[in-house]
């Protein structure tokens, strides 16, 4: 005899279990995924990156939060928690919580293990409808090595990665730059991953 099939929360259940949930959790298409907890290296590249994002954007239309925030996908059904968000115009919410956003502009995920090809596959389809978003980044926890995708007037996505901790992080959407030392400040990776991204072999 088969099992029962596990029963789908609708985005209204989710919201409620959520809110009151002392853990997070994702949600797609009444599928619920609780989130792991992170590591240190994780952690420490998110603040890093939050926190140079911060300095440059302060005073301006643009600010950068962290995962606490979720963001709202409508034609997916997705609630996902990003690493780091920026958001440039009057911020939009899905209901007067204030919690779930609705208008990133730029989305920054630190990759691990169990998430990297979620990051890099459907959750990266499901965030490209929302039509604010132009800029999304991948950063790895192993190795100084940030993927970046930027969305061109057509509508494609253009590829391309910086490596090596000489590097910059050019975020084009926000004309701004960070060096991958900052951004990966306290990180202690294996030699090699420090020597293969820098070019040597």
């Amino acid at each position: 005899m088969s099992a029962a099939a596990k029963r789908k929360l609708t985005q209204e259940e989710y919201l409620t279990q959520e809110r009151e949930a002392a853990f997070k959790s994702e949600y797609v298409d009444g599928e619920v995924f609780s989130m792991a907890g992170a590591t240190w290296e994780h952690t420490l590249i998110k603040d890093n990156l939050a926190q140079e994002l911060r300095t440059r954007l302060k005073g301006g239309p643009c600010v950068a939060l962290t995962s606490d925030l979720r963001v709202k996908v409508e034609q997916t059904k997705t609630y996902a928690y990003p690493d780091i968000v920026v958001v440039c115009e009057e911020p939009k919410f899905e209901d007067d919580s204030f919690d779930t956003l609705l208008n990133p502009k730029v989305i920054v995920e630190v990759l691990t293990d169990s998430t990297g090809k979620y990051d890099r596959g459907g959750k990266f389809r499901s965030y490209q409808l929302l039509p604010t978003f132009v800029e999304y980044f991948l950063v790895s926890q192993s190795q100084p090595l940030v993927e970046q995708f930027v969305r061109r007037p057509d509508g494609s996505w253009s590829p391309s990665f910086v490596a090596g901790l000489e590097g910059d992080l050019a975020i084009e959407s926000l004309s701004i730059r960070i060096p991958l030392a900052d951004v990966f400040a306290r990180v202690k990776f294996p030699p090699f991953a420090v020597e293969n991204e820098s070019g040597s072999k």
